[in-house]
């Protein structure tokens, strides 16, 4: 039994590693191309980093046998768009997200856009790049930037526990997101998953599975408060990742 469970342990630190190899030196090879691409208009750029995203998820379900499934895909409205509340878990979200929504612009700390070759295919997308270390501008940028994102039609993505956080904990929810929506009026689409279980935070080896994505119903924001907004989604998000 022991010998089996070390054979297995082994062929997942195998496969994982194939897995990173190709991960790796794809985004080196793309973000040279996003380097090229970028004075393309936004369309075309994301559907660069689109194609992206998806080759790593399908990768990653040949190599590692690591699948997904969906669920709430009728919660997304075809004719209006908002703020994205996710659950971090993992790596695998902030690939396989911008896949489903229309151009979603990412909230994200500005220190990733140096990290190099993969700050390279962010900083195509147009995201919103916020320094934490001043939380009132911080917030003014999320406002100015958000509203303006949301205006053409674009949806914006944010991860309210600001980190990845591992698979059965509860990270602390900020109100960023919401205020946002509050303040602009446009809903809120809460989501949950469980993809930490296979792609753990900080986790080198890829665990077979699949992993579990819920779309949740729009959270109207007009009338409301931040806070209440936040409370009505953090409570669908957690619940929802305990019956997966």
């Amino acid at each position: 039994m022991e010998k089996k469970s070390f054979l297995q342990t082994i062929n997942l630190f195998i496969r994982s590693s194939i897995f990173s190899f190709i991960m790796f030196t794809s985004i080196v090879i793309y973000s040279f191309i996003c380097v090229l691409c970028s004075p393309l208009p936004l369309y075309y750029r994301y559907k660069l980093i689109t194609s992206f995203t998806k080759f790593i998820i399908w990768t990653l379900k040949i190599i590692c046998q690591v699948d997904y499934k969906i669920d709430g895909l009728e919660n997304i409205p075809k004719d209006r768009n908002g703020v994205i509340l996710s659950k971090h878990q993992s790596t695998w979200e902030t690939f396989f997200l911008p896949g489903i929504f229309f151009e979603p612009t990412i909230i994200l700390k500005k220190e990733l856009l140096w990290v190099p070759f993969f700050g390279w295919g962010l900083a195509i997308t147009s995201p919103i790049a916020i320094d934490r270390k001043n939380k009132s501008t911080a917030m003014e940028q999320i406002i100015i930037k958000g509203k303006k994102r949301l205006d053409e039609g674009r949806w914006i993505l944010i991860f309210p526990e600001g980190t990845r956080i591992p698979y059965g904990e509860v990270g602390k929810y900020r109100l960023g997101g919401a205020r946002l929506a509050v303040e602009t009026g446009y809903p809120v689409i809460p989501v949950a998953h469980d993809a930490g279980r296979y792609w753990p935070r900080r986790g080198f080896i890829k665990i077979p599975g699949t992993v579990h994505m819920v779309i949740g119903p729009l959270i109207e924001t007009k009338g409301r408060t931040a806070e209440d907004v936040m409370e009505e989604a953090k409570n669908w998000i957690e619940n929802t990742v305990k019956k997966l």
